[in-house]
């Protein structure tokens, strides 16, 4: 999520808001796109380090799936948490300490001896990107003059985007040049760059309305949830998974109860908010499955170098980057429910395009075909999700309701990296057998696929007229959302 969660609608601003021109404005911007980009950019370049990291710590399968949902998981459980504390302890200095947090996690990350430590490494980064994630862009909202506040937040939108076309190849050119070890190496000099600026030239902002008090055993239950449901599905142990969904049980039992709750279920009560986030739900998981096993079936069955098949999706970014502010717009204007059916159904397609994946891959003519269309496809839905999932909600609860709907895609994505692999077949070493992983990969796309497919036509049967008709500013939020939905700054 790369947005304010649970703020309040009056900001106190510590000194005068700054125009986008200025000095100090460019200094802002420059801290807040370079840390929403460190969060995003170590939720999927990672992905391509995965088969060197394997390789060198000598883990199998599910380590490889706890290195990528260590850090899901812990960003996923506190990230709502991190938006509270930055509007009650000032939003500037959580980022600060998150930024810090995440430095030194990367460090750990970077040298670590084995798999265990890698994990834990990564699950502390998770935490710092709770920390800083959430005040990125609520820092633009709270100091950026009202008039300027549009442009701003389309410039990091802009340059977000950016970063997410160009992290993928960074990282397989830093894998391939140096080692898997610089992804991680590399957040050190960029934090301290952050630090330094944000110190000196960004103002303090906090919430003067935000409630005192937080949700804390509904933080606990619902982090608890999610570590024990996900080891459950990565060791295909029955009892830790059933926990989880007791603890899950527990979690809404708790929110229902608490003065001021993490998720406020009476949101759900609207149905299209409750469908939007179904849809969430389903298509989210497909990318994180998809995701997590495309560039491992790149390496492993087709030979690609890890900077090819860090290239290999591109495609993707660009058009999402390029078209997804039309997509938001036609949304505005003809209601979500068109894109948000049509839209899965055509990644689905795409999906499907990619099972010509094999050991003598042409790039042009098998995997380039249905990465283009499953991005054309993510291009018209991702916008219009946020339009639905904004308009569905009371505009002084449109911040919650965006962290609700993040929150929501992180968790598929952590549920399905956890569940696909033994599901499909592949075990321990076997994401290194090119025979063995390839018929996996073909079998959880096709699961993927029909994740998409379910996607569309629950926004078909259940997305109607968005009830609450306030403007969304749909272009603002134009940045790629392969790792979770565009968010509302406010």
């Amino acid at each position: 999520m790369t947005g304010r969660v649970g703020v309040g609608w009056h900001d106190d601003v510590v000194g005068d808001t700054l125009a986008i021109k200025s000095a100090g404005g460019r200094w802002l911007l420059t801290a807040t796109v370079l840390g929403s980009s460190l969060a995003m950019l170590d939720a999927t370049v990672v992905n391509v380090a995965l088969p060197d990291i394997g390789a060198d710590l000598g883990t199998g399968v599910a380590g490889l799936q706890w290195t990528v949902n260590s850090y899901t998981l812990t960003l996923a459980s506190f990230i709502l948490l991190g938006g509270a504390l930055g509007d009650r302890w000032g939003r500037r200095r959580v980022f600060l300490v998150g930024v810090v947090w995440f430095a030194v996690a990367s460090l750990l990350c970077g040298f670590a001896p084995n798999i265990e430590t890698l994990v834990a490494a990564r699950a502390l980064q998770g935490v710092g990107g709770a920390l800083l994630t959430p005040g990125s862009l609520a820092l633009i909202s709270a100091s950026i003059d009202e008039s300027d506040r549009g442009a701003a937040i389309g410039a990091w939108s802009g340059l977000g985007g950016v970063a997410a076309a160009v992290g993928p190849l960074l990282g397989g050119w830093l894998v391939g040049a140096v080692s898997w070890r610089a992804v991680f190496l590399i957040n050190v000099p960029v934090a301290a760059a952050i630090v330094w600026i944000a110190v000196r030239h960004v103002p303090e902002s906090r919430d003067p309305d935000a409630p005192r008090s937080f949700d804390v055993p509904g933080i606990v239950l619902a982090a608890a949830a999610l570590a024990f449901g996900t080891y459950g599905l990565i060791a295909s142990e029955p009892v830790p998974a059933v926990t989880g969904l007791l603890l899950l049980v527990a979690f809404v039992v708790q929110e229902r109860r608490s003065p001021h709750p993490l998720v406020p279920l009476v949101l759900f009560a609207e149905r299209v908010f409750a469908a939007a986030n179904l849809v969430t739900l389903a298509v989210y998981a497909a990318l994180g499955g998809t995701f997590f096993l495309l560039v491992l079936e790149l390496q492993v069955v087709a030979g690609y170098s890890p900077l090819a098949a860090g290239a290999a999706s591109l495609p993707i970014t660009v058009l999402m980057l390029v078209l997804s502010s039309y997509a938001g717009a036609v949304a505005t204007r003809i209601g979500p429910r068109l894109p948000m059916t049509v839209g899965p159904l055509l990644s689905a397609a795409g999906l499907l395009l990619l099972l010509r994946i094999g050991p003598d891959t042409s790039y042009w003519r098998d995997v380039l075909p249905g990465v283009v269309v499953f991005g054309l496809g993510l291009s018209m839905l991702v916008a219009p999700l946020t339009t639905a999932v904004l308009g569905a909600a009371p505009r002084t609860q449109a911040g919650i309701a965006s962290g609700i709907n993040n929150a929501v895609a992180r968790t598929a994505q952590l549920l399905a990296v956890a569940a696909l692999p033994a599901l499909v077949g592949i075990r321990g070493d076997d994401y290194a057998d090119p025979g063995v992983f390839d018929r996996g990969f073909t079998t959880a796309m096709l699961i993927c696929a029909g994740l998409l497919v379910a996607g569309g036509l629950v926004a078909a049967a259940l997305v109607r007229k968005v009830p609450h008709q306030y403007p969304v500013p749909v272009e603002r939020n134009a940045h790629c959302g392969v790792s979770q939905p565009a968010s509302h700054p406010r």
